[in-house]
């Protein structure tokens, strides 16, 4: 029994002190837990909640029928003649001395089939290899800010400092899966050269997947070699063991430009990972409904999933959807909307209709870590694990609509992605979590604080935040009053300490050094400044 007594009559004070112990024995132990809480668990993530479907299976039926309207009637512009050629000879109607190609609906039905189900993203850490697709669920960091932002520095523009750190907390948490691009363009590093320098310090700093930019067919050479250095592994078993996913974003409405069609070319014809994602927002560059932009979202991802099927039957494919709303009175784009939700709900089963793995995105559009950042946040991550996402981009720092990289927003988001991996956890209804024997043992208006059941297991019966404070008002206040924002920052700083750099074979450091210098001494790629 516990050695509290069952607070009764003149015992109620006692009891009532008791339990002020415990809240502020609760806070300090928030406190010890924001200092790091990663581990292990939060790896291979499984969602297997029942899904949401927004749509009707007629009305599911109805936006994949208009979106092949859309490709055979209106069709997509297609800015690179290699790959036109290529959709001709598939079967793809080219219009003589323009840009514009149609598709026959059976060509893409058809073209579509051959998108793997599952797959697997191999890491240079086997450990760190996830699997894409089905039930699986992994979260990628924020990818591609101009801008990154912690409380101290304020927003300034990317550059290789603040690049390396947010690297290092993606490898720091193990709830971040992969990374996503470069967090922050850093803009320090010339363009011609940058791609080496950041994918360098990607293989170094991380041991996880990464991704390459798809801006020009010698990015995409390098990113690979790259990438198959780190592995320390040939090109063959590279092609057998895809290592280093893009993402393709069409130039909506109804185009794709030429660095992404190479890049699909590049990627796809040896096996590496394609994400395949139009960016749509509603009344800007799709139509103003949610129904209209889902049915362009769709037309312009199955015509780049199918471009993928055509370069090499087999290849892996994600569908990506980023459909949203702009705030029609400035036209500035919104996130984390009931629209949103409503467009990444539906976006998981068009995925699921084809037999295709999910990416979709973890989003707001505040200025600053504010309760705008969290219920934004908490609203896309709600409709992305019931829509059935299978791969988060931008999971973790994401502020600004995307213009900013924030290291507190980081943590924040870091706290949320565990709390969701701890919701799906499936609910333990074994013989000895049903406590059938705590609750005889403790009777009619007993309580449970000091029985063998709950000191076996309230070390980790629940979830630690990182970030909630739950002392009591009076504690709190003696402590300076500190805001989640104040919790944040110190986190990030104290995971930044607590960083240790993934070990990596010497002679692939070495090889990777090497190439890299050789491909500075070469001048990079041309750029146009």
């Amino acid at each position: 029994m516990s050695e509290i007594t069952t607070p009764a009559s003149g015992e109620l004070e006692t009891a009532q002190g008791g339990s002020e112990r415990r809240r502020r024995a609760g806070g300090r132990s928030a406190e010890r837990i924001r200092s790091g809480s990663d581990g292990t668990k939060y790896r291979n993530l499984v969602n297997t909640i029942d899904k949401t479907e927004i749509l009707s299976a007629q009305t599911l039926e109805d936006i994949h029928d208009a979106s092949l309207t859309v490709l055979e009637e209106i069709g997509m512009d297609v800015i690179l003649p290699e790959a036109r050629d290529r959709m001709k000879a598939a079967g793809a109607a080219v219009t003589p001395g323009s840009e514009r190609v149609r598709f026959d609906r059976g060509l893409i039905e058809e073209l579509i089939t051959h998108a793997p189900k599952t797959f697997t993203m191999h890491a240079r850490n086997p450990a760190r290899t996830v699997k894409i697709g089905g039930s699986n669920l992994v979260f990628a960091q924020v990818a591609s800010a101009p801008f990154v932002a912690d409380r101290e520095g304020g927003r300034r523009a990317g550059n290789r400092q603040d690049f390396r750190k947010l690297i290092k907390l993606a490898q720091h948490y193990d709830i971040i899966h992969t990374t996503g691009g470069y967090p922050v363009e850093p803009i320090d590093i010339h363009a011609s050269v940058r791609h080496l320098d950041c994918l360098s310090d990607l293989v170094k700093l991380t041991d996880k997947v990464f991704h390459c930019y798809s801006l020009g067919k010698q990015r995409n050479l390098d990113a690979l070699e790259i990438a198959r250095i780190g592995r320390g592994i040939s090109m063959e078993q590279m092609e057998t063991e895809p290592s280093l996913f893009t993402v393709i974003n069409s130039s909506s409405p109804l185009r794709l430009d030429g660095p992404m069609l190479q890049g699909i070319i590049e990627m796809s014809s040896r096996n590496q990972v394609v994400i395949m994602t139009p960016f749509t927002l509603a009344g800007a560059m799709a139509p103003v409904t949610i129904a209209g932009a889902l049915v362009q979202q769709n037309a312009e991802a199955l015509c780049g999933i199918a471009f993928t099927q055509m370069v090499r039957k087999g290849a892996p494919v994600m569908y990506g959807g980023f459909t949203s709303n702009v705030d029609m009175k400035t036209g500035a784009p919104a996130f984390g909307t009931p629209e949103y939700m409503k467009a990444v709900i539906a976006g998981g089963q068009l995925a699921r209709r084809y037999g295709i793995p999910y990416r979709t995105s973890n989003t707001n559009a505040a200025n600053t870590l504010d309760a705008q950042a969290a219920y934004e946040s908490a609203m896309s991550l709600w409709a992305l694990t019931q829509g059935g996402g299978n791969f988060i981009l931008h999971s973790a720092g994401w502020t600004e609509g995307g213009l900013t990289a924030s290291f507190e927003k980081f943590i924040l988001d870091v706290d949320m992605l565990q709390m969701v991996a701890e919701f799906l956890t499936p609910l333990d209804v074994s013989p000895d979590a049903l406590a059938l024997d705590a609750v005889r043992d403790v009777g009619p208006g007993g309580h449970y604080f000091g029985t063998a059941h709950t000191l076996a297991r309230y070390e980790n019966a629940f979830y630690s935040p990182i970030l909630s404070d739950w002392r009591n008002f009076e504690t709190w206040t003696e402590a300076g009053r500190p805001t989640t924002y104040d919790h944040a920052n110190r986190t990030y700083k104290q995971a930044l300490d607590a960083y240790q750099q993934p070990a990596l074979d010497p002679a692939a450091e070495e090889e990777l050094d090497a190439f890299v210098a050789n491909r500075k001494s070469e001048g990079g790629v041309p750029t146009d400044f």
